[in-house]
């Protein structure tokens, strides 16, 4: 409730809210701060902030309570922006779920470039992160309705989407394959079934793609940048993803075709996008995520830019294999400017104002010696003549 205006929740607003004493509050936040499921911060003002392990905690204390989360078992598949675990429902069924994580590792700076929240002034990760599951699941649902080759959704709470295990192996795990040809031609008719739907998956690759060899059939997945074609970018998506799936055939299979489906050429029978919108995933939701995946993508390709090459200004940078002798060189080079600066460093610390300094302060330190011990000397003579005077005194009282 609190994190819906502050980043930081104050603890007098977590009292009023909890309706507990102030006592108790903090014995629970300090268990909860234990367990890791609060943070706790001083930067600004006392306040505590939600983690996404007590967000786990949440949906999953919700989807237990409808019965449809028994036990959660091991994870099987770990992305930049989701985990994914297999879970049991009460009727012993295995089942897929998936933790939304977006600004775990991508989506960083999306804050900072683009002013996409309208009047909403700030927008946590775990905001956008229920915005993705809540797109997922709406998505999911429509196409699982209209037959297509999707995970059966279950349940949706928060970040977290449920559904069913989608049999067979990711499509990027498989090296050779005896009908590719056939392979080519069902993920094209699924790009191409999707567009005659409304809509475009935004990031068709082999990532997203799940093939049963025993039955040869696909399941798609993951489908946070779904869009509809009426989308003002809709022919860029389309063609990207037409373009990921002859990439992935001409590195993998050494398959290549020349004539590629395009939107132009496809009508629209069925229009799943307006659906969709209808289910309570609106249009400014979409907006929102399609922006953030966008800009990750941007950077990314960035960074890979970056790192390969040094940019400058009107020039381009040629890539040079240099010699040993000439390593040799460069290395000695360095070596020689390093010791002429530990030489100029020296000649600094040796300079007479420094010297000056020096001077000062050992004087100041034997001044300081020089004193204590002649405090020393006071204090044992002191002493030594406190002693002689009671050593006098009893001497006369035994005579």
């Amino acid at each position: 409730m609190g994190m819906k205006n502050h980043d930081l929740v104050p603890i007098p607003l977590i009292v009023s809210l909890s309706n507990l004493r102030h006592g108790g509050v903090h014995k629970i936040l300090s268990d909860l701060l234990r367990d890791k499921l609060v943070s706790h911060e001083r930067k600004v003002y006392d306040g505590y902030r939600l983690t996404y392990l007590g967000y786990d905690f949440l949906a999953l204390r919700s989807m237990m309570k409808r019965g449809n989360v028994v036990s959660v078992g091991r994870k099987i598949g770990v992305g930049k922006e989701s985990d994914i675990y297999i879970v049991q429902n009460e009727e012993g069924e295995e089942l897929a779920l998936k933790l939304q994580r977006l600004g775990r590792i991508s989506f960083r700076a999306i804050k900072q470039k683009r002013d996409y929240l309208g009047k909403r002034q700030s927008a946590s990760w775990m905001y956008m992160s229920r915005l993705a599951a809540i797109k997922e699941f709406a998505f999911m649902k429509a196409l699982h309705d209209a037959g297509f080759s999707v995970p059966r959704p279950v349940d949706q709470n928060r970040h977290c989407v449920l559904m069913s295990l989608a049999k067979g192996i990711p499509l990027y795990q498989i090296t050779e394959y005896d009908a590719v040809p056939q392979l080519y031609d069902a993920m094209m008719e699924m790009v191409v079934d999707l567009a005659r739907h409304g809509l475009i998956h935004g990031d068709f690759n082999e990532f997203n793609l799940i093939l049963d060899e025993s039955t040869r059939a696909l399941t798609l997945i993951d489908f946070p940048q779904m869009v509809s074609t009426s989308h003002e970018n809709a022919e860029m998506y389309f063609d990207r993803d037409v373009e990921c799936v002859a990439r992935f055939f001409r590195r993998r299979f050494n398959y290549e075709r020349t004539e590629k489906p395009r939107l132009s050429d496809i009508t629209n029978e069925f229009k799943l996008d307006r659906s969709v919108q209808a289910s309570g995933f609106s249009a400014e939701d979409e907006q929102l995520l399609l922006e953030v995946g966008e800009t990750w993508k941007l950077e990314g390709r960035w960074r890979i830019s970056r790192s390969k090459k040094k940019k400058t200004r009107g020039t381009k940078t040629k890539t040079k294999t240099k010699t040993k002798r000439e390593r040799r060189l460069a290395k000695k080079r360095e070596t020689e400017k390093l010791g002429k600066l530990g030489k100029r460093k020296v000649r600094k610390a040796n300079s007479p104002s420094k010297m000056k300094m020096k001077m000062k302060r050992t004087k100041k330190k034997k001044r300081g010696k020089m004193m204590r011990t002649k405090k020393m000397k006071r204090m044992t003579l002191m002493m030594m003549m406190m002693m002689m005077k009671k050593k006098k005194k009893k001497r006369k009282k035994f005579v």
